[in-house]
């Protein structure tokens, strides 16, 4: 039998087992050989928003940008940037899109995949969609879409196409064009809309459906969209717990619910405080103001222990195929809340470190080096994601991709 490496520890379903044969150049097996192996990527998506990174991209870094940029590479694969409308198009023809082609470009140059959000939305819409009538917002919002989808084609293949539309129609807190929209033509063909036109503007795009509300209600619209032959291709579910963890049991259970439409599941916002947690009687967290939210040592500790409890429970449930942490730093998180892994001043919380283990340790291959067999052979067990392997100054690339079976094959150069 070939020699073997293996991850320290897997859920099954995330597990990849194949038997690779390298050949040299001229095509015959490099037998009885020493090759290092080591993991370059995981498939599943490791992600976490990438909006503090956007000014050093832009040339526009403030001191201590460069080591966020170190932290957040090591730890994330995956990168959310933002496209809210009345940020992204304050004044109607002039949006800043070059701007997040930049951050787009310089995540991209380090081998991160990149999701935009969101394409519809009505908190944070243009408050020049105001005067306009509800036809003129339609077609605002469509070319609203078309463009941002065309122009970031092959550059950001994933997108919120549209967020948080259970509460749309009867959002309240502000004036807004597209809850009008979506009140006057209905939740559903307001999202038909956002999907049909970010499809047609990119047929290879991945488009979510996303919301916070994970009631039956989110349940209910799932299956109207559904029934109406609108094809979505993962749905997003929101776990913002500044009020405290949830617990595994119940974070599984509302998987499950989602689960049962076959559809990837991406746990689009996900955080976790380390400081004190927000009373349980807020029902919009946004209510809550607070002039100072710092971290706390006690704080530290607790987030550290349940963010991993969360990683492992979701990574080992096989409809989840992302997480993104709502978060990478505590300075300018959202709310002010302690929600970052490294602090305000870029020390590494315990929680940092903790992921950092789980994520690039437990389940992640380290460089190994193993001996060919007499058919230039060897086995190994990972992660779903992209290798490298090395000998004699050569690499070669392989990927061992979810559910794959099949033996794979290597030259190299040597």
């Amino acid at each position: 039998m070939p020699e073997r490496a293996a991850v320290a520890s897997a859920p099954a379903h995330r597990l990849v087992e194949s038997t690779i044969t390298f050949t040299g150049a001229d095509g015959r097996p490099l037998a009885d050989t020493d090759v290092t192996i080591e993991q370059t990527r995981h498939a599943f998506a490791f992600g976490n928003i990438g909006f503090d990174l956007i000014a050093l991209a832009n040339d526009e870094g403030r001191p201590g940008d460069e080591q966020l940029a170190a932290d957040w590479l090591a730890l994330f694969n995956t990168a959310t940037l933002p496209f809210y409308w009345a940020e992204f198009e304050p004044e109607r023809g002039r949006a800043h899109t070059e701007r997040l082609r930049r951050a787009a470009e310089w995540f991209a140059a380090r081998g991160v995949a990149l999701k935009g959000h969101p394409l519809a939305w009505h908190t944070l819409a243009p408050d020049w969609l105001l005067p306009l009538t509800t036809d003129e917002v339609e077609a605002a919002l469509r070319a609203r879409i078309r463009r941002e989808v065309t122009e970031f084609a092959g550059l950001i293949d994933t997108w919120d196409a549209i967020n948080e539309v259970v509460i749309m129609p009867v959002f309240d807190k502000e004036e807004n064009g597209l809850t009008r929209l979506a009140r006057e033509r209905g939740r559903i063909p307001t999202i038909r809309l956002a999907f049909e036109e970010a499809r047609a503007a990119n047929p290879k795009a991945t488009l979510l459906l996303n919301d916070f509300d994970l009631s039956s209600a989110y349940e209910c619209l799932i299956e109207g969209v559904l029934e109406a032959g609108i094809r979505i291709d993962a749905i997003g579910l929101q776990t913002h717990m500044h009020q405290g963890y949830r617990g595994e049991e119940a974070v599984l259970a509302i998987v499950d619910r989602f689960a049962r439409y076959g559809l990837p599941l991406h746990l689009t916002e996900t955080s976790l405080v380390s400081g004190d947690l927000m009373p349980p009687e807020i029902v919009d967290l946004n209510d809550w103001q607070v002039e100072s939210w710092p971290s706390t040592p006690e704080g530290e500790s607790r987030q550290a222990d349940e963010l991993v409890r969360h990683y492992r429970s979701l990574v080992g449930h096989p409809a989840v195929e992302a997480i993104t942490y709502w978060g990478i730093t505590d300075r300018g998180a959202w709310l002010g809340a302690p929600i970052g892994l490294l602090r305000a001043d870029g020390s590494r919380k315990p929680s940092y470190d903790a992921l950092h283990e789980l994520v690039k340790g437990e389940w992640w291959l380290p460089p190994t080096t193993l001996r060919t067999d007499a058919s230039g052979r060897v086995s190994v067990a990972g992660f779903a994601g992209g290798y490298e392997v090395r000998v004699d100054g050569a690499a070669a690339g392989f990927t061992l991709a979810p559910g794959a079976t099949e033996p794979l094959a290597a030259t190299l150069a040597t």
